[in-house]
């Protein structure tokens, strides 16, 4: 048995060893966020209850590689008013699309950047705006059909840091990240960043799944093709899950014809679960999947994945294609913000 002198002294020893160098200190954990997209070419006004940041989708890039073209302004500011009565709620003006060029030319000139992120700032400004989003749909590829550079993955690391330094570090930049995490310098990418939005779905269409949590037999192969997957390909490019956000759909898949949940029928079809990618999706009478989509359950899912893996929080496309009761907003701000 231990003299109460040599406990003491095995205490003090063993605090001792535990103690962090000198000038170590661990962050506070971040509140989780819910981030959703508002399309501008929609009515339907968000409910500041369910999310934490709004991302305005989308402003375009003119052919002067300089000037922002922010389409239905006047749906802007409605969306940015929201602030008035929500004091906590960010919105951000998101830049690029599928399809939406221009990037590569104005990433390519020192000139073209500067002045496009001068003109960002002033767009936060004039509309009262917590900072960028930037979609460009990708450095390198001209698959969405726009123009292309071998050199837009470095380029698009000097955008970043032109941005951040135009922007300050008291407002937000974001970006939306392919789910096979390719295209981008992370190591170079990521200082300037606060989150990543990963578009966790389109990884499939009829007979696989749009946006499976795992990998099943009806998945694509690769770790690309699920979200568990393409996390963990963001991790291996040295992302820390506290900069990751989830990507939810409010959309499914029918063959290539894109079918948002508030349009979904289920007539003469029959829903199944595949327990494995814990994803539904329709069947018709054969067995064969008609449709790949999400419902409450795979949302509630997903979401309880980003509470487990402890990721910044989850990001879906987009508001108005939920239902009228909001249901899929309603089940990933009650998981992941305990609202």
């Amino acid at each position: 048995m231990r003299t109460p002198l040599l406990a003491v002294l095995v205490l003090l020893l063993s605090l001792c060893c535990s103690r962090k160098p000198a000038g170590e200190v661990t962050p506070p954990p971040m509140e989780p966020i819910v981030v959703g997209y508002a399309t501008y070419w929609d009515e339907t006004i968000p409910d500041p209850a369910y999310l934490t940041h709004i991302n305005y989708s989308f402003a375009h890039i003119k052919s002067d590689f300089e000037t922002l073209d922010i389409k239905t302004p006047g749906r802007l500011s409605k969306i940015a008013a929201l602030k008035n009565s929500h004091p906590n709620l960010k919105v951000l003006l998101s830049v690029g699309g599928w399809g939406a060029g221009n990037f590569s030319e104005m990433a390519a000139s020192e000139t073209h950047r500067k002045k496009f992120c001068s003109n960002c700032v002033a767009a936060v400004q004039r509309y009262n705006l917590d900072g960028i989003d930037l979609d460009w749909e990708y450095p390198t590829s001209d698959m969405a059909g726009i123009s292309c550079s071998q050199n837009d993955t470095k380029n698009f690391t000097l955008l970043l840091k032109d941005l951040r330094d135009a922007l300050g570090t008291g407002k937000l930049l974001t970006m939306a990240s392919a789910s096979n995490a390719q295209y981008v310098d992370w190591t170079g990418a990521l200082p300037y960043l606060d989150w990543v939005n990963i578009m966790t779905y389109d990884m499939g269409e009829p007979p696989y799944h749009n946006a499976a949590l795992y990998k099943s037999s009806m998945t694509e192969d690769g770790n690309g093709h699920n979200c568990d997957g393409s996390v963990k390909l963001h991790r291996s490019k040295g992302i820390p899950y506290d900069k990751m956000v989830l990507g939810i759909p409010f959309f499914g898949h029918n063959g290539d014809e894109e079918v948002s949940f508030n349009e979904i029928r289920y007539d003469g079809l029959t829903r199944k679960w595949d327990d494995v990618a814990k994803v539904p999706y329709l069947a018709d009478a054969s067995g064969k999947m008609v449709l790949t989509y999400d419902d409450a359950q795979s949302v509630r899912c997903k979401a309880e994945y980003v509470r487990e893996k402890n990721l910044r929080g989850a990001m879906y496309w987009n508001i108005e294609a939920d239902d009228a009761d909001w249901t899929l907003s309603k089940t990933i701000a009650a998981v992941v913000l305990d609202r």
